[in-house]
């Protein structure tokens, strides 16, 4: 698997509807896997059911990759286990939820976990994608030095009375 610089990686989410393990919700949705082999179905097509259980194939996303935010997919890559995350909107249309992007980005997936509606999964990496992840960060990463800021000195007398008023007292 390859990446261009100006493109997308494609993908396809699976998404379970459950039962929960309280009384206090009808239904528990989750992200289940990745796929890169996307299937040419409809988004939120049934795929299983075994009783209350359903099994839905929630739609194709984009994975973006942009050479401004190698330094996140860095730290993703570098960690022990690699991590996409599929972000879950709920809708009131039937079945209940929407397919709102998915991300190798830490911090998108952050910002849209701070949203407070959005459920956002985190799912395993799979090997191609990883292996095309690393090699656009090997291509556009550039190491930015960081400038700690330093304040302008306080001029001691900025704030001293005018030279004129001290010399008519």
């Amino acid at each position: 698997m390859s990446v261009d610089p100006a493109a997308s990686i494609e993908v396809g989410v699976l998404v379970e509807r459950r039962p929960p393990d309280t009384h206090w919700a009808e239904h528990v949705w989750a992200a289940t896997e990745l796929l890169l082999d996307v299937p040419d179905v409809p988004g939120w097509t049934l795929l299983r059911q075994e009783g209350p259980h359903k099994v839905y194939f929630a739609g194709r996303a984009e994975i973006r990759l942009f050479r401004t935010e190698t330094d996140n997919l860095r730290h993703n890559m570098e960690s022990r286990e690699p991590r996409i995350w599929a972000v879950l909107r709920p809708t009131d249309g039937d079945p209940g939820m929407a397919l709102q992007c998915v991300t190798a980005d830490p911090g998108e997936a952050h910002l849209y976990a701070d949203s407070g509606n959005d459920l956002v999964e985190s799912l395993a990496m799979p090997a191609p994608l990883a292996a095309a992840i690393r090699a656009f960060i090997a291509k556009h990463h550039v190491a930015q030095t960081h400038h700690k800021r330093r304040r302008d000195r306080a001029d001691p007398e900025a704030m001293a009375r005018p030279v004129w008023e001290a010399e008519d007292e």
